[in-house]
């Protein structure tokens, strides 16, 4: 959890997807990569794999698929679980830039 702690406090927002591959619905790589594209290093696009983060999923009570966060400074700055469109998250990730 120490490296998580490291990723989430820089002073730029990062922008996490918690996912699992079982779920179908899982938003495709893509869709990160067009986020991570738009917003280039004014931010960080992290995807962690819920499976092989399961404390760290259950420490921060990632209970849905996927689960997308924005820190910055080490702070959440918001949370959401379910489906998001690259429009909608580089637009949420912004407010923090």
């Amino acid at each position: 959890m120490t490296k998580f702690g490291e990723i989430i406090s820089i002073n730029k927002p990062v922008l996490i997807d918690f996912y699992a591959d079982w779920d179908e619905f899982e938003p495709s790589l893509d869709t990160l990569r067009d986020v991570a594209a738009a917003l280039g290093d004014k931010a960080k696009v992290i995807k962690i794999d819920i499976r092989k983060n399961e404390i760290l999923a259950e420490a921060l009570r990632v209970k849905g698929n996927p689960t997308f966060m924005i820190y910055k400074n080490g702070e959440m700055m918001w949370r959401q679980t379910g489906n998001q469109d690259a429009n909608t998250l580089i637009g949420l990730v912004q407010q923090y830039v």
